[in-house]
């Protein structure tokens, strides 16, 4: 409970001879000026307000809206700390706002380190840039050394530097979001997390000193990308709300500054975790959102498809083709932007991942051979490897096989199912992520049909299937994480 706070908000408030009706209406149209669609009703804020008045626990993104209602900067956003220096502001400690952002809860992988608390790891010592966790305690503190050292270092030089934050820390966290963006990518995404939770509390203590505007910018942007990948590492996680959290507060960081392509990638990735949930209409309607600010290049054909998915899933057949085609169109249009530039496979969508979301969209609508002609360019695509610019992910090429697998499943070709899951059935633990097993789900529902009843081939694939799930990294992270 943070009462100092909650006194700060209502000594705001009431200097400006605002009740709390009126300043719960200024931080709707302050939220809802920037594109947030999640904003409560006047009464709904009204009742949340009361609550951060008496004990705090202001969410990241409704600081932003407040600044914008009260007319500050977020360096300025909360009270004073005791013995701080009369400069004429009310300043406050922008790295609170990384409080309440990621309810995350991360539990620890196995490890040779001793008296480590459990079931969870604190962030210190779980960072690897190159995931080599190997056994054995003198590997492991060897490289955990060089790898603190380094981050020592380079937070003594930005807190050095001779103003702001200078180009070699700027420079540094640009080289730590490409990294981030490639982990995302091949690594595993427990570790993958951990690390950009890191550079993401680097840059909220960055915020804390006095900046000028573009390089405030400039740690927006970066904090933007950040939480995109946390959402998606959430996400794979098994943890959606989480997700959910965590990329609108991206958001909120993407429209502070203007960013349209960020602003699109990012309703495209809450997209995608809507429609995974089973909310199809919120997932329809937040990349039809993303459109208007990115209807061109990756981000456009990434948004045109995770529609064409949401349509296909609420009985639009017509508009999921149109969709798949427009993504195409987009595309193949040759727009570039600074996402592009970061690399990954998150923020450039790939030839094999785009041909393997329109697969999965044409599936849902009943379009099989059209469907199987995607997917089956896509798995091609993983197979040949990345083209240049482009990264494939670790999961990407399984959950094209698991979509083809749905498709022959359906058609009746279990021998083609069987033969589409074999590289998916022998991935690690590690790289059994939460989109996955959901896939595999579908597949084992589809073997459930009256036609594969006493087949013993396809109860001995519904018995892989079950088996993969119990060892997903999923499933052993919520079994640490849940109560006893």
């Amino acid at each position: 409970m943070d009462t100092e706070l909650g006194a700060w908000l209502r000594q705001q408030r009431e200097t400006r001879g605002w009740d709390k009706r009126e300043m719960a209406r200024r931080l709707v149209e302050a939220g809802r000026a920037v594109g947030d669609t999640a904003m409560p009703a006047v009464d709904g804020m009204y009742h949340n307000l009361h609550r951060w008045e008496r004990e705090g626990g202001v969410s990241e993104r409704h600081k932003l809206h407040y600044c914008r209602a009260l007319g500050i900067q977020p360096s300025q956003f909360g009270p004073r700390p005791e013995g701080y220096p009369d400069s004429g502001i009310t300043p406050g400690s922008t790295a609170a706002m990384a409080v309440s952002v990621a309810a995350v809860p991360v539990p620890a992988q196995a490890t040779d380190i001793a008296g480590l608390p459990e079931p969870y790891l604190p962030a210190s010592a779980a960072f690897a840039y190159r995931e080599r966790q190997e056994p054995g305690l003198g590997h492991f503190a060897t490289e955990h050394e060089v790898v603190m050292a380094a981050h020592d270092s380079s937070d003594h030089a930005a807190e050095h530097e001779q103003h702001g934050i200078g180009e070699a820390t700027l420079e540094q966290l640009r080289a730590d979001l490409a990294r981030l963006s490639s982990l995302s990518d091949t690594g595993a995404p427990l570790c993958a997390f951990l690390d950009m939770r890191r550079v993401r509390d680097r840059i909220y203590r960055l915020l804390d000193r006095r900046l000028w505007p573009g390089e405030q910018a400039d740690l927006y942007f970066l904090l933007g990308c950040l939480h995109e990948l946390m959402g998606l590492a959430a996400n794979r996680l098994g943890y959606p709300e989480s997700a959910e959290e965590l990329i609108r507060a991206g958001w909120a960081y993407a429209s502070a500054i203007g960013h349209n392509p960020l602003r699109g990638m990012l309703r495209a990735r809450l997209s995608y975790v809507m429609y995974w949930r089973g909310r199809y209409g919120e997932s329809r309607d937040l990349a039809a959102d993303g459109l208007r600010y990115a209807s061109q290049g990756l981000v456009g054909a990434n948004l045109h498809l995770e529609q064409a998915r949401a349509l296909a899933r609420l009985g639009d057949p017509d508009g999921a083709r149109r969709e798949v085609g427009l993504a195409h169109t987009a595309r193949q249009a040759g727009y570039g932007d600074d996402l592009t530039q970061i690399g990954g496979e998150e923020f450039a969508l790939s030839r094999a991942a785009a041909s393997s979301m329109a697969g999965g969209a044409l599936a849902e609508v009943g379009d099989g051979r059209e469907a199987a002609g995607e997917l089956e360019t896509a798995v091609r695509l993983y197979e040949e490897g990345p083209g240049p610019g482009e990264q494939h992910g670790i999961a990407d090429k399984a959950l094209a096989g698991a979509d083809l697998a749905v498709v022959r499943v359906r058609a009746g070709a279990l021998d083609g199912a069987v033969a589409a899951l074999e590289p998916v059935l022998i991935l690690p633990p590690g790289q059994r992520v939460a989109t996955l097993t959901a896939r595999l789900t579908r597949v084992r529902d589809e073997l459930a049909a009256p036609v594969f009843q006493g087949s013993p081939q396809a109860r001995d694939l519904g018995d892989q299937i079950e088996e993969f799930g119990r060892e997903a990294v999923t499933a052993g992270l919520h079994s640490l994480s849940s109560p006893s």
